[in-house]
């Protein structure tokens, strides 16, 4: 199942709630890939915020995301301009994550800054697949990930800084906020660069702040850095930068995450 045909599944039986059954070609191992997580509850969120653009999402995963979930969305505090708003994900094991996304709408600032410079790195026409021999886990068919700077999984690296040029596959998914987020946690840790052998990994939290209330970028494809800062006692701190073709900042976050190995 296709992004727009996994959105269009979605069952909407109340205000700021959501249903949807997780197919398999979204799945992580026994959970469901995490991005895919936090963009349904972005888009639960949404309902309850309507015309505001997103500004930051903070996700927790609790627990495995499988088969029916339920996204249920409460306003926390509606401001002026603002809107916070907290849900959860739930199925037959409980609660399976708990996010809170903030909304605001643009306003007139007499500062504009822009200081988050894009690596030099070729450009996706210039590149090879991210996978080996076009392998991965059964989420990552859903994108098409091309690395263009660092080093792959398991390569046994001295360090962890990976970048790729990376976008949905499905043509007709739409250009916003929720199919970026649903994007944007693609690739593999960074510290599996630093693997020697296969491994589990599992992602805790996850923080994401949308830079430009104008999400667009040219042939779908947007650059992405991940690089962990920290890999020891079995967990992992990173940070995600994300540009569009024009290198353009777009997205930037941070992430924990629990190493098996």
């Amino acid at each position: 199942m296709n992004y727009t045909d996994l959105l269009s599944s979605i069952s909407k039986p109340a205000d700021g709630v959501h249903q949807v059954l997780i197919p398999e070609t979204w799945m992580q191992g026994r959970t469901a890939y995490g991005g895919l997580s936090a963009a349904l509850c972005l888009e639960t969120a949404r309902s309850l915020a309507p015309g505001l653009p997103p500004r930051a999402a903070q996700v927790a995963f609790v627990g495995p995301v499988y088969g029916e979930v339920t996204c249920k969305a409460e306003v926390l505090r509606q401001g002026k301009n603002t809107v916070f708003v907290s849900v959860r994900m739930s199925g037959t094991d409980g609660v399976l994550a708990e996010a809170i996304l903030t909304f605001g709408a643009a306003r007139q600032s007499s500062i504009d800054l822009i200081d988050l410079p894009a690596p030099d790195l070729p450009d996706p026409e210039n590149v090879p697949p991210y996978f080996r021999n076009h392998q991965g886990p059964a989420f990552a068919q859903n994108f098409d990930m091309l690395i263009a700077g660092g080093t792959p999984p398991m390569s046994g690296a001295d360090k962890a800084d990976v970048s790729l040029w990376m976008r949905h596959k499905d043509p007709a998914t739409p250009m916003d906020a929720v199919s970026l987020l649903a994007l944007a946690d693609a690739p593999p840790p960074a510290a599996m660069a630093m693997f020697r052998e296969p491994g589990r990994i599992s992602s805790m939290t996850w923080m994401a702040e949308f830079l430009t209330e104008d999400i667009e970028t040219d042939d779908r494809w947007f650059l992405a850095r991940h690089v962990a800062q920290t890999a020891r006692n079995g967990y992992s701190s990173q940070e995600m930068l994300l540009w569009n073709k024009k290198r353009q900042p777009i997205m930037v976050g941070r992430q924990t995450i629990a190493l098996f190995i």
